[in-house]
């Protein structure tokens, strides 16, 4: 009894030292901050942004879907862009239509589908709320659920990023883009073939926001082969 107790009591406190470390990181991220005072709702919001403002994405007059869109983050910055004046709320010149699993507190102007992004019905009402208009801008922050068994995770996140290409290859203009993110690993030269084989120019993004250790990066596609 008493060497149990002495083999797990050094892992909890590790643990409890490996969260509170994580949570000083977290609550003095500059961009964290930053998101609190420009009132979005994650610091996503300025991945997005960087890689935006870096290739000229996305432009007044768009239509742009967001998969995995909750908690909103990268669909406010959208609205933004879309709004005449920069504005949170008000007049919007395009449409935006956000999709997760997860359910996501309104966005004015904002259509929101919440379900499952591999499924046939919910894929189905997705295409029926584009209404066959051309899109001009996919992105996708959607990352599944990760087991810790690298080669099933890395298959589920390939599923995801091919589903996403399937859907831009029917959808988006001939000159439009594609937003993923994916990680470095299992899996990763085949979804950069994918994206090469799919469209005509292809960039790689690491953008500031995205913390230093983290293994996920973000891949662009501009106009469609």
């Amino acid at each position: 009894m008493k060497s149990s107790t002495q083999s797990t009591a050094p892992k909890e406190k590790k643990g409890k030292k490996v969260n509170k470390a994580w949570l000083h990181e977290h609550v003095n991220d500059p961009y964290v901050k930053q998101a609190q005072k420009d009132g979005f709702r994650a610091r996503a919001a300025y991945k997005l942004k960087e890689i935006d403002e870096q290739l000229g994405l996305i432009r007044p007059g768009h239509i742009v879907v967001d998969l995995g869109s909750a908690p909103g983050a990268w669909s406010q910055y959208v609205r933004r862009r879309l709004s005449p004046d920069g504005a949170a709320a008000g007049a919007l010149n395009g449409t935006i239509i956000s999709l997760d699993i997860l359910p996501m507190e309104p966005i004015e102007g904002v259509v929101f589908i919440q379900g499952d992004f591999r499924e046939d019905s919910v894929l189905a009402q997705l295409q029926e709320t584009v209404q066959g208009r051309p899109v001009d801008v996919v992105v996708s922050d959607m990352a599944p659920n990760l087991s810790g068994i690298a080669s099933a995770d890395a298959a589920r996140i390939a599923h995801l990023i091919e589903l996403a290409v399937d859907f831009a290859r029917n959808h988006l203009k001939p000159e439009g883009a594609l937003v993923v993110k994916l990680f470095h690993g299992s899996g990763y030269a085949e979804l950069v073939q994918l994206f090469k084989d799919t469209f005509r120019v292809v960039k790689t993004v690491k953008p500031k926001a995205s913390r230093d250790k983290s293994a996920e990066t973000f891949l662009v596609g501009l106009g469609l082969k």
